[in-house]
């Protein structure tokens, strides 16, 4: 069996240090096609070091792990062009600095039997040089094929939207060159750039980082539910249920209930989901 939960459950993945400072926040923000137009305020306040500000979503960024992967985990031998990013869920537990240095430390959280396919989450703890914690970040990878192991088969999603028109509706154009400017901020799996790599993957051509649409609707949230103000995010959650390629338009739907914003993002061309089961719950 390729995947074997009592040997990789709880198995320490890596630990390493992150630095970044305002060129790595201004990169992150492009990659997400943030700038447009480019003269206003509050576009070049996440493209201009003079008053940047940092998108929570950046958070994935400053936790991540150069060579953070699940095949060095014993007990985890899969075909790396069969995984998906699953899911995401990420907590901030205080502003974001435009400058900074994390120590990041991942392991396997839980492995859950989803019938033809295996869904691994990651832990990652990042915390600053006197001990804070900053970010806890999870992650979902969806492994097709390596199901069946009769594993258990994990909590059912939640974060369902109620039964009313959304409060807020936005429309993001993603560049045709979007995936290639956003994979030099640190995730430069080839299924995003390479087509040859992506058709082994059954795409037809290189798809969107799951984590770009992930930013992209949190940069519609905060723009427009949360008149721009980017420390009021506490946690973001979100379920991948469909990709997205360069050149289509997402579109973000939000209800604002008590003190979560609940969210759905779709691919206006193809009328497909992309982001479902997604809330960002606001800091009190």
């Amino acid at each position: 069996m390729p995947i074997d939960p009592k040997q990789a459950l709880g198995a320490l993945i890596s630990q390493d240090t992150n630095s970044w400072g305002p060129d790595q926040v201004i990169l992150y923000h492009l990659g997400l096609g943030a700038g447009v137009p480019p003269m206003d305020e509050n576009e070049l306040a996440y493209t201009y070091e003079k008053g940047l500000k940092v998108l929570p979503s950046f958070g994935v960024i400053a936790s991540y792990i150069s060579g953070n992967s699940l095949q060095k985990v014993p007990g985890m031998s899969y075909n790396p062009a069969l995984l998906l990013h699953g899911e995401q869920d990420l907590e901030i537990h205080g502003p974001i600095p435009t400058a900074g240095t994390v120590t990041n430390t991942a392991h396997v959280k839980d492995i859950f039997d989803k019938g033809k396919a295996a869904l691994v989450w990651r832990e990652t703890v990042s915390k600053d040089a006197a001990g804070k914690l900053l970010f806890t970040s999870r992650s979902a990878a969806f492994i097709r094929g390596e199901g069946g192991f009769g594993g258990e088969p994990g909590p059912k999603p939640g974060n369902l939207p109620p039964e009313r028109a959304p409060d807020h509706v936005v429309e993001s154009t993603v560049m045709p060159q979007q995936a290639l400017i956003y994979r030099l901020s640190g995730d430069k799996n080839p299924l995003h750039a390479e087509p040859a790599f992506a058709k082994q993957g059954g795409f037809d051509q290189p798809i969107l980082h799951g984590l770009c649409t992930y930013g992209i609707a949190c940069k519609a949230v905060v723009d427009h539910a949360l008149g721009g103000d980017t420390t009021r995010v506490a946690r973001y959650q979100v379920r991948f249920s469909g990709v997205v390629f360069p050149g289509e338009t997402l579109v973000t739907s939000m209800w604002e209930e008590g003190n979560q914003i609940l969210i759905t993002a779709s691919v206006k061309e193809r009328e497909s989901p992309a982001l479902t089961n997604a809330a960002i719950t606001l800091r009190n």
